[in-house]
C-alpha cells in the first residue's frame, strides 16, 4: 500500500468516526453528560465543554481568542447540520493533503479517530473540538502559504508569505455558505501551481513504475553515432516524452530534434548534440525531478501574486528576466546573477520597480571597495582604479594626491568611491530601480561576453541584462508614444537622469529549478546556490514524503 493509500485509509476511518460523532445515538449520552456538567458548573457560568475548550487551547492564543469571541460554541462537534457539514468538508480536504506535497505526519488522524469514537462527556467533546480546529488551521496555513518559513531555510530567501490570521480564517469558514468551496478556495489558484501538481502526479506514477529506465552509459554522443549508448539515449527520450516510438540504433535526425527540445527545456545550448552536460541532465532520476516539483509547489505557495496584471519575473536559476502581461511573456532577455559565494548570491524577494536611471553613476558598495579596490589603491599610493572618483562625506571629489595613503587601510577608508556615467561604467548606460534593503537592482553592463555562457552566475548580486535598452523601451512603451526615441534622446545627453515609471511594476526575483512554460512543458534547472537542496531537507524534516523514499 502506498503512503497516499495509507493516509486515505486512515482518513476514511476518521470520517467514519465523524459519522458516529454526529449520529443521534450520541445525542442522549452527551446531552445527559452536558446536563450533569452544567449542574456543577452553572454557578460559575462556564460549561464543562467551554472549560475543556479553554484548557485545550491554552497554548494557542488565537484559538482561545476565537472561542471566547464565539461564546465557546462548537464549530465541529455539535449536532446541527452546519457543524456536520463543516466537519465533513474539513476531513474531505485533508484527505487530499499529501497530493499537494503537504506532510503526511501533520494529517495522521489515528489518535483523533480514537478520541472521536470514545466521546462520552462534554470534556471529551471539548478536547476533540480544539484538536479539529488545530487540524483546520494547520491545513489552511500549509496549503495556502506554505509549510516552512523561507528565511529559516536560507537568510537570502527573504520572501514573507502572508499567513492569514487564525481568527480571520475560522470566522470566514464559520460564515461560509459552502464549507467545501471555502476549503477549496485555500488552494493556490495560479495556473503554475495546477501545472506543477499535474506534473507531480505524472512523475509519481513514473517513479512507482521504475522511472525512465536505464541511464545513458556514455560521456557524450553525437549525430551519426551507433551503439548501446545511442539505444539508451533513445529509450530515455521516449520514456520522457521527447521522442515517439522508435527502433533506430542510430543517432538520427529524430533523436537530434528530441535532444534539442530536451536541451531547450533544460536551459542548455540547443545544438542537438548530447554532450556531457546534456547526458548529465538526461540521467537525472525521476525521483530527483519529483523533489524539484514538490519544492516548486512550496515556493508557489509562498508567492501569492496577481498574474493578471503586468509584472517582471526574474528566475535566478534560469538566468532570464521577463516582462509578463496577462500571463503572456512580452519581453525576455538573458541575465547574469550573483556568483555562488556567500557574499554575492542574489537574494529572493518581491518589490516594486519605480524608476530607471539613464547614464547612471556607480557608487561602489563598501564591501566591494574594501575587498577589491582599496587594497590596490593603497599598494599603488592612489594610482590604481583611476576610473573611480574619491568622495568625502559631503559628496565632494577629493584629489588623490591629498590623501595620506600610509594611514588608510581597507577597514579604515573614510571615503566613498564613485564611477561617473560612461560607456565603461560598471552599470552600463541604464539601471532599473526597485528600492529594497538588499540594494539589488537590474542594470546594463559593459561585460557582454558572459551572456554567451550557459551558467551565468558572476555578478556581485545585482542582475545584469543582455538587452537593457530593449527592456527600457518595453517599460516606457506604457507611457511614451516613442519609447525608443525618448530613451535615446536622454542617453545622448550623457547626464544622469531619472525617469519615473508612471505605473510602477511588481518585480519578483524567484528561484525555481522546476517550472512550466505556457505550453505546459516542464523545464528544470541546476540548483546553483544549493537552496532547493536545503529546502527539500527541511520539507522532509517537516514530514513530507514521496514514493520511492521508503516512506
Amino acid at each position: 500500500m502506498t503512503p497516499l493509500s495509507r493516509l486515505k485509509t486512515r482518513l476514511l476511518s476518521t470520517i467514519a468516526a465523524a459519522a458516529i460523532l454526529a449520529a443521534p445515538i450520541f445525542a442522549a449520552p452527551m446531552a445527559a453528560a452536558a446536563e450533569t456538567a452544567s449542574s456543577t458548573s452553572s454557578s460559575l457560568g462556564f460549561s464543562a465543554f467551554a472549560q475543556a475548550v479553554a484548557e485545550a487551547a491554552l497554548r494557542h492564543d488565537e484559538v482561545a481568542a476565537f472561542y471566547r469571541e464565539t461564546g465557546y460554541e462548537p464549530v465541529w462537534t455539535g449536532q446541527t447540520e452546519a457543524e456536520k457539514t463543516r466537519l465533513t468538508a474539513l476531513l474531505k480536504a485533508i484527505m487530499h493533503a499529501e497530493e499537494h506535497g503537504l506532510p503526511q505526519s501533520a494529517y495522521d488522524t489515528t489518535q483523533l479517530t480514537a478520541m472521536m469514537r470514545n466521546i462520552s462527556s462534554p470534556r471529551d467533546q471539548g478536547r476533540v473540538e480544539v484538536d479539529l480546529t488545530n487540524l483546520f488551521l494547520t491545513y489552511a496555513h500549509q496549503i495556502q502559504t506554505g509549510i516552512l518559513e523561507p528565511s529559516s531555510i536560507d537568510k537570502l530567501m527573504t520572501r514573507n508569505p502572508h499567513r492569514r490570521d487564525p481568527v480571520e480564517l475560522l470566522t470566514g469558514f464559520l460564515e461560509a455558505e459552502n464549507p467545501d468551496a471555502f476549503m477549496h478556495s485555500l488552494i493556490p489558484s495560479s495556473d503554475e501551481y495546477a501545472r506543477l501538481m499535474h506534473k507531480k502526479f505524472e512523475i509519481e506514477r513514473l517513479v512507482e513504475r521504475g522511472g525512465w529506465g536505464p541511464q545513458v552509459q556514455a560521456g557524450a554522443l553525437k549525430p551519426g553515432e551507433q551503439g548501446p549508448g545511442v539505444v539508451q539515449l533513445r529509450n530515455r527520450l521516449i520514456a520522457m516524452g521527447y521522442l515517439g516510438r522508435s527502433a533506430t540504433m542510430t543517432y538520427d535526425a529524430e533523436i537530434q530534434r528530441a535532444v534539442q527540445l530536451f536541451q531547450e527545456n533544460m536551459g542548455l545550448n540547443a545544438d542537438g548534440v548530447a554532450g556531457p552536460a546534456t547526458i548529465e541532465a538526461i540521467n537525472v532520476p525521476a525521483l530527483e525531478r519529483l523533489k524539484s516539483v514538490v519544492v516548486a509547489m512550496e515556493r508557489e505557495r509562498w508567492l501569492s501574486i496577481d498574474r493578471k496584471d503586468r509584472y517582471i519575473w526574474v528566475n535566478l536559476t534560469d538566468f532570464t528576466a521577463r516582462i509578463v502581461d496577462g500571463g503572456e511573456i512580452t519581453f525576455e532577455t538573458r541575465s547574469v546573477v550573483g556568483a555562488n559565494t556567500f557574499d554575492r548570491r542574489t537574494p529572493e524577494f518581491s518589490d516594486v520597480m519605480e524608476h530607471m536611471v539613464i547614464n547612471p553613476s556607480w557608487y561602489v558598495p563598501k564591501s566591494i571597495a574594501r575587498n577589491e579596490y582599496v587594497p590596490a589603491m593603497i599598494a599603488s599610493q592612489g594610482t590604481a582604479a583611476g576610473h573611480l572618483q574619491i568622495l568625502d562625506g559631503a559628496g565632494r571629489v577629493i584629489p588623490r594626491e591629498t590623501i595620506d595613503w600610509t594611514v588608510v587601510t581597507p577597514s579604515y577608508f573614510p571615503f566613498d568611491l564613485k564611477q561617473p556615467p560612461s560607456g565603461g561604467n560598471a552599470l552600463g548606460r541604464v539601471k532599473f530601480m526597485f528600492p529594497n534593503k538588499h540594494n539589488i537592482y537590474l542594470h546594463d553592463t559593459p561585460s557582454k561576453s558572459l551572456f554567451s555562457r550557459e551558467v551565468r552566475a558572476f555578478s556581485h548580486g545585482c542582475v545584469r541584462l543582455q538587452k537593457p535598452f530593449d527592456f527600457a523601451y518595453a517599460l516606457l512603451a506604457a507611457q511614451e508614444e516613442d519609447p525608443e526615441g525618448t530613451f535615446q534622446s536622454i542617453l545622448r545627453t550623457g547626464r544622469e537622469t531619472t525617469v519615473k515609471l508612471e505605473t510602477p511594476l511588481p518585480v519578483h526575483l524567484v528561484y525555481r529549478t522546476a517550472f512550466s512554460d505556457l505550453r505546459g512543458h516542464m523545464g528544470y534547472r541546476a540548483d546553483i546556490y544549493g537552496r532547493d537542496a536545503k529546502l527539500w531537507s527541511a520539507l522532509q524534516d517537516a514530514g513530507v514524503s514521496l514514493p520511492g523514499l521508503g516512506s
